[in-house]
């Protein structure tokens, strides 16, 4: 097992790299239980398409990735790639289960426009 200061890097223990809520860790954690392994962590990534240019990817991923940013949210560990940590940096993870969303939600500051499915931005 490794320690804290072993997996994160000097950008995760800034204030502004992404940030879990209680309630979207409670949930990562249990959809992780669900899947019967503890290897894995949930991964966020930036990626080129959607309306307005960029989307966001959310999902579970066993590997490190060199210049991976990774922090811990009451042991549910979330990885950022190095390319897209600046496009997260701020951002707010959430989970949603209302009769009006269902789903994770991301509040990023770094988002100047996103379109009305919510999964994309620019």
């Amino acid at each position: 097992m490794t320690t804290p200061a072993q997996t994160e890097s000097t950008e995760a223990k800034a204030p502004t790299s992404v940030v879990l809520t209680d309630v979207a860790a409670q949930k990562v954690k249990a959809l992780i239980e669900q899947e019967g392994r503890d290897d894995l962590r949930l991964r966020v990534a930036v990626q080129p398409g959607g309306c307005s240019g960029l989307r966001y990817q959310l999902f579970f991923d066993e590997r490190s990735l060199d210049g991976d940013v990774v922090t811990d949210f009451g042991g549910v560990e979330v990885v950022v790639d190095r390319m897209s940590a600046p496009y997260l940096s701020g951002a707010t993870i959430d989970f949603a289960d209302r009769i009006d969303a269902q789903g994770f939600t991301i509040d990023n500051p770094n988002a100047g426009n996103s379109c009305a499915c919510g999964d994309s931005f620019n």
